[in-house]
């Protein structure tokens, strides 16, 4: 048994379809759920499907509460975080079970993530450090950046990063429950890397396992949006108060 869930804010409906689609074709028993932040809920009637919950908040609570809005409600082996605008065949999930269930030390395991163009995204990061988040703006030292996103390691192979982007993230579920989820004091921004770093205080490890693949949008907001850019800048200084600069 698998469960999933995406928080959604004014999804492009036909790129949502394509991610649920993507789910809902692995063959495993499994269940999404679809956490709408929206200010309205005309998703709702696109998405009357037995395996599909759709949660309607209201409004917009960040990404990390509303994921752990279904804490109290998986009892699957492994759960899914999982972003709208994904792409995977159905042969992904089985794969990454399989590799989760060889190796007892790991929370949660990620595919290769590439963009639609099919070049790589670097979703592999060092522990970030304030001058790391500098830098990815203002491209100080490309060889930093090469560093922080393990660029120089070969990434045609696993291996067990510091911590992973989370645009696509299979928990063995027992373990986001232990964690209890994201910490919600973040709104947006900077969720995966706390978490990573609450799965290393456990002496657990997370994977990067890419002998299989997904195509993710990967919008960038905060580099195009003055107000998701300050959601970043809260995020960050929140996650340095709270694990060092």
């Amino acid at each position: 048994m698998i469960t999933a869930s995406i928080v959604l804010f004014n999804e492009n409906l036909e790129t949502l379809k394509k991610t649920v689609d993507s789910f809902l074709k692995t063959p495993l028993k499994k269940k999404l759920y679809l956490i709408d932040n929206s200010s309205d809920n005309s998703l709702k009637n696109h998405f009357k499907k037995a395996e599909v919950e759709y949660i309607f908040v209201g409004n917009n609570i960040g990404f990390g509460r509303a994921h752990n809005l279904v804490l109290d409600k998986i009892s699957s082996q492994f759960h899914l975080i999982l972003n709208p605008d994904v792409i995977f065949s159905s042969e992904v999930i089985p794969n990454l079970i399989k590799a989760l269930e060889n190796n007892s030390e790991v929370s949660f395991v990620t595919p290769k993530v590439l963009y639609p163009t099919k070049e790589m995204q670097y979703v592999c990061r060092r522990h970030p450090t304030f001058f790391d988040l500098i830098n990815r703006k203002l491209k100080i030292s490309k060889s930093q950046i090469i560093k922080n996103e393990y660029q120089d390691d070969n990434l045609e192979k696993s291996l067990y990063p510091d911590f992973i982007h989370g645009c696509f993230m299979l928990f063995k579920t027992a373990d986001f429950i232990s964690l209890t989820g994201f910490d919600e004091r973040y709104f947006l921004y900077m969720e995966d890397a706390d978490i990573c770093r609450k799965i290393k205080k456990t002496k657990k490890k997370i994977l990067y396992f890419p002998n299989v693949e997904i195509t993710h949008q990967h919008q960038k907001g905060s580099s195009k949006n003055i107000k998701l850019f300050l959601y970043h800048l809260s995020s960050a200084l929140k996650y340095f108060t709270k694990w060092g600069f």
